[in-house]
């Protein structure tokens, strides 16, 4: 059951990143209390979740002032969320699998070299149960193993920087599923690619895997471009 604190917080988010607040606008805390029906500290709670993110700053004398674009933390799991609910969400899944092209054939590269004995098997374990689920065409359980699968590569490169963009790597494959732009079945080719992937890794095959995962994100990104 949502609490007050983050059903205000995702109404108010929303808000901004739609831009139905805008830029400059400035809100209070008594405005969120009237809006959503909450108290003086759940809205002052939301507002430092806010201020967190880059969408708003909170003075004293000039109260709650919506943020510019600019200022937004892309990086924030929510904010990339409420991106991918608004208009603009194949743009920004192209966006997204633009990063993952960068960084994750590198990070596959570096697990190869850098993964450790239980990283290995792990990632060649998951890669059989994609297989098996997507063979099976439950693509919810095969989500849940392809963010799985994708989190290991990054936390085995031993880039704590490449460990970071979890979030976001979740936050691009969850988008794709929800919003109805996976095939109805995991493409045969793409699980096999995971396997090659998964294989190399635990082979200790850097340009193996780097090569695979190119082959991977260049067919996410393939796939967006004919959406966008």
């Amino acid at each position: 059951m949502p609490t007050a604190h983050t059903t205000v917080l995702a109404e108010v988010g929303r808000r901004i990143v739609r831009g139905d607040l805008a830029e400059d606008t400035v809100i209070t805390l008594d405005w969120i209390g009237d809006t959503y029906g909450v108290s003086r500290t759940v809205a002052r709670e939301v507002v430092q979740v806010l201020v967190s993110m880059g969408l708003v700053e909170s003075r004293r004398r000039t109260g709650i002032r919506i943020l510019s674009r600019a200022e937004w933390d892309d990086y924030d799991p929510a904010i990339i969320r409420w991106r991918l609910e608004g208009d603009q969400r194949l743009r920004h899944l192209h966006e997204l699998a633009e990063l993952r092209a960068a960084i994750e054939p590198a990070s596959a590269a570096l697990a190869a070299s850098h993964a450790d004995a239980d990283q290995r098997s792990e990632i060649v374990r998951l890669a059989e149960q994609m297989e098996a689920s997507g063979a099976a065409g439950d693509l919810q359980l095969f989500l849940e193993q392809d963010i799985a699968f994708h989190r290991l590569l990054l936390r085995a490169s031993g880039n704590v920087m490449f460990a970071g963009l979890g979030d976001v790597v979740e936050g691009v494959l969850r988008g794709r599923t929800d919003h109805d732009l996976m095939p109805p079945e995991p493409k045969r080719e793409a699980r096999r690619l995971h396997q090659v992937v998964a294989e190399a890794v635990a082979g200790g095959e850097a340009e193996v895997a780097r090569h695979a995962m190119t082959a991977i994100l260049a067919e996410v990104v393939s796939d967006l471009g004919h959406d966008h």
